[in-house]
């Protein structure tokens, strides 16, 4: 039987992001294992249900973790007891030692890809940064990966231009689900508003990631006195959960916007707020691409992020959203405001973005996305 070993540091990683990869192998003829850490039980509503094995391996974000040295030791048992022909790996630390374990496995033919989120070292990141993760990524790439995959142009090109791996690859993303993500008609949006005590007349605008400080979802939130005075009926949803969330909640209460600001907690039902919103907004400092964006996209909403590397390369100013940007917090967050009031009170403007967002979230479809991995595992 032909097999494939997909890993990262948490289980969750796999449910939310390699469906569509999942999928293409098993119509490929192969079975499918995965070894990761079991974080499940903090993520509500996802479930490995849909490989063929799981095995429980105790990966730790953190470098320093003694867990990760029994993440090697189980690790090489596992490749010692199983022969697979490709490994795919995931996030640093899991792709770390999943390629260290995978030495032996590999000169015995395993072939080993890994996929990259989004590399830490880029054109303006801190020099701390490219001293760290650039000689890492570089040497794991160049001694231990057979191909390397990304998910942004940005990183392609660095990839291609640094030599971090002898065979680059780019994908547009992990592919956006197209059973879940689609415009919904208005009856069903109505019912929707309905159940969370929406109105039909207010504008929503849903703001998704977990609560930390990257994500910088209190840019957003000083954004609202000045969106307030123009848009009355603006409704700002931010899901999920994290450790920023009691500042947040301070901060919408200080700032007097109880009645115009939610954090609705972690959601498996994201696509429901993805239709049920006007527009969805993301104010991260960092990020890799941005899906939750493009998730919206596909269901026809115009879109508005924070100038970073990832948002920068699906989001066209002016055409399918707004880039929001500035020199200080303030200045950002007073570009969120007056974008953010353009789409709210010009139907003609508002209407010309949504159905250019839906045309350009296609190529990050799961149909195609799948349609690239076969080529990079299969392709000559």
């Amino acid at each position: 039987m032909k097999k494939v070993l997909l890993t990262a540091t948490v289980q969750s990683h796999i449910c939310q992001f390699h469906k569509p990869l999942v999928k293409m192998l098993h119509e490929n003829g192969y079975e499918v294992h995965v070894a990761a850490y079991d974080n499940l039980y903090l993520k509500n509503g996802l479930k490995l249900d849909f490989v063929d094995k799981v095995f429980n391996i105790p990966f730790s974000r953190s470098p320093k973790s003694p867990n990760n040295i029994k993440a090697y030791k189980e690790m090489k048992k596992i490749l010692t007891n199983e022969r697979y022909d490709y490994i795919h790996c995931n996030t640093p630390m899991g792709g770390i030692v999943t390629r260290l374990a995978a030495r032996k496995a590999r000169k015995e033919g395993t072939e080993i890809i890994y996929a990259a989120h989004g590399f830490h070292f880029y054109q303006g990141a801190p020099l701390a940064a490219w001293l760290v993760f650039y000689p890492i990524e570089k040497f794991f790439g160049k001694h231990y990966t057979d191909k390397l995959i990304t998910i942004s142009n940005a990183d392609y090109e660095m990839a291609v231009k640094k030599h971090i791996c002898e065979k680059v690859y780019r994908i547009h993303s992990v592919g956006i689900n197209s059973k879940k993500y689609n415009k919904v008609d208005d009856r069903v949006l109505e019912a929707y508003r309905a159940d969370y005590g929406l109105m039909a007349t207010d504008f929503v605008c849903i703001c998704t990631g977990e609560l930390n400080k990257n994500k910088r979802q209190r840019l957003v939130i000083d954004a609202l006195p000045e969106i307030v005075k123009v848009v009355p009926n603006f409704k700002l949803l931010i899901a999920s959960n994290g450790a920023e969330k009691e500042n947040l909640e301070n901060q919408i209460k200080s700032l007097g916007m109880k009645g115009h600001a939610q954090l609705i907690g972690y959601r498996t039902d994201l696509e429901v707020f993805a239709n049920l919103s006007d527009i969805a907004v993301s104010a991260s400092l960092r990020e890799g691409l941005g899906i939750n964006l493009i998730e919206a996209m596909n269901c026809h909403k115009p879109v508005v992020g924070s100038v970073n590397r990832g948002h920068s390369e699906f989001i066209k100013d002016g055409v399918n959203g707004f880039l929001a940007g500035g020199e200080t917090d303030t200045d950002i967050s007073s570009s969120f405001a007056k974008t953010i009031i353009k789409l709210a009170t010009d139907k003609a403007l508002y209407s010309k973005l949504a159905e250019q967002a839906y045309k350009d979230a296609q190529m990050y479809m799961d149909f195609n996305v799948e349609k690239e991995l076969k080529d990079i595992y299969f392709g000559k």
